[in-house]
């Protein structure tokens, strides 16, 4: 299993940028395809972005995308989530996710990080 700690969020303004990290622990951290998730208040946690292993395929949720750019260095050990254009309702918390497959961290990941408060004021 991976262990895995965000960082990075913070307050920011409309239209403004924010780079989140995930730091991840562990064994065999290159083969997890890894993912970001959010969550607004009284909203449910909602997917926004996931990457491949070998970073070749990334996946997007329709709100983000053009906005949001995901990147991992495996040689850190780091994913990114880069977010451009913010806009009020991007404010949430941010969670890093993983699992072993594109499928499972789009739908249940494996392991969670503990989030990162994202907001962004009007």
């Amino acid at each position: 299993q991976v262990q895995l700690v965000e960082s990075g969020g913070g307050l920011v303004q409309a239209g403004g940028s924010l780079r989140l990290s995930c730091a991840a622990s562990g064994r065999t951290f290159s083969r997890y395809v890894k993912g970001w998730f959010r969550q607004a208040p009284g909203k449910e946690r909602e997917f926004v972005a996931a990457i491949s292993w070998s970073g070749g395929s990334t996946n997007y949720a329709d709100s983000v995308k053009g906005r949001f750019t995901i990147s991992r260095d495996n040689a850190k050990n780091t994913v990114y989530l880069q977010m451009n254009s913010l806009k009020p309702e991007d404010t949430a918390v941010y969670y890093c996710a993983a699992g072993l497959t594109t499928v499972q961290v789009m739908g249940v990941p494996s392991s969670w990080g503990q989030g990162t408060q994202v907001t962004v004021s009007s």
